[in-house]
């Protein structure tokens, strides 16, 4: 099957990005850990909420980088010689991406009962109508 292109369709000029996005996306987080839930709280806010049992606010690492929201966690080496007869809870590093539309802020990060919460914005910004002159 061969790959659609957004910007190979010659009534779309400059998706190249919109085409990078969905590359982007596709590659990343194939494994599903840890779990989310992504939530649209309002017209213009939404909240992502990741299930990060088990890893502290040290542990954790939330960026955005260009046009992506970057999510990792690490849990330092624990000193434990614990002798497990059944470990379920995942003690693995992860790194998950999201990828964010022009006009989406991250407005705030919090810990709570082993959920990392993301809020988002949508930001107003005015579609701008210009009259281009002829010469």
């Amino acid at each position: 099957m061969p790959k659609i292109s957004f910007s190979a369709h010659p009534h779309l000029l400059g998706f190249e990005r919109l085409d990078k996005m969905l590359e982007l996306s596709a590659k990343s987080n194939g494994d599903g850990f840890p779990p989310y839930n992504i939530e649209q709280t309002s017209d213009d806010d939404f909240r992502i909420s990741l299930a990060v049992a088990g890893f502290a606010m040290d542990d954790l690492d939330v960026m955005v980088e260009g046009a992506q929201l970057v999510v990792r966690g690490e849990q330092g080496s624990r000193s434990t010689q614990a002798e497990y007869l059944h470990q379920g809870i995942a003690a693995r590093q992860f790194k998950r991406i999201f990828v964010l539309a022009d006009g989406i802020d991250v407005v705030g990060a919090t810990l709570e009962n082993g959920l990392l919460h993301l809020d988002l914005k949508r930001c107003d910004r005015e579609e701008v109508v210009q009259n281009i002159a002829i010469s």
